[in-house]
């Protein structure tokens, strides 16, 4: 077994080098450099890292997928999938468009349906009214009928009110109150009659 110096000491007890409580090892040395340990004995280091990495936060999912990585001392392979350009439409109303999951690159574009921005007119709105930067320009037309108004008593059963023949349309439709009498009963209190 070799005998490593660990102390180097002058004949008057100066001590020129002691490596006893040197802490040096091969695995936090850099890797190809090479030290003494705290034994004296020769030490090549094998440490590959170049920062300290415990504490990191990333996680596969959130590197791009292909792309290699260290957190917490160990090697992640990405798995974000890379979108690129995402580009997507609207084609009505109710239906959002969904963004999928992954890396875009910023160059994609969402937008309206070709064929439901073509609708987006000035003939096709009505004047006074504006639709994503579109004003109307339709006028209501002249053959519209429409009939005054009209008068509906209230029922416990439903009810459609529409215009009479001969009109297109209603400009109100007055509901009556529902009558109520209120009569002196024996017992002192009121008889109520709906209807």
């Amino acid at each position: 077994m070799a005998n490593y110096n660990s102390k180097v000491q002058l004949s008057d007890g100066t001590v020129l080098i002691d490596l006893t409580n040197d802490t040096v090892d091969a695995a936090s040395l850099a890797e190809g450099k090479t030290a003494h340990g705290s034994d004296g004995a020769l030490i090549t280091g094998r440490n590959t890292y170049d920062s300290d990495t415990s504490e990191d936060t990333a996680t596969a999912p959130e590197i791009l997928s292909g792309k290699t990585a260290h957190a917490r001392g160990n090697l992640l392979t990405g798995s974000m999938p890379n979108n690129g350009a995402v580009s997507g439409s609207i084609a009505d109303l109710s239906t959002p468009y969904t963004i999928p999951a992954g890396y875009h690159d910023g160059s994609g574009t969402v937008g309206i349906d070709n064929t439901e921005a073509s609708k987006l007119i000035p003939s096709n709105i009505r004047e006074g009214i504006t639709i994503m930067g579109v004003e109307g320009e339709l006028e209501p037309s002249s053959d519209i009928h429409i009939e005054p108004s009209k008068t509906a008593t209230p029922t416990f059963q439903q009810q459609t009110i529409l215009p009479a023949t001969g009109y297109d349309a209603m400009a109100e439709v007055v509901v009556s109150a529902i009558p109520v009498t209120y009569t002196e009963n024996a017992a002192g209190g009121y008889t109520v009659t709906i209807g």
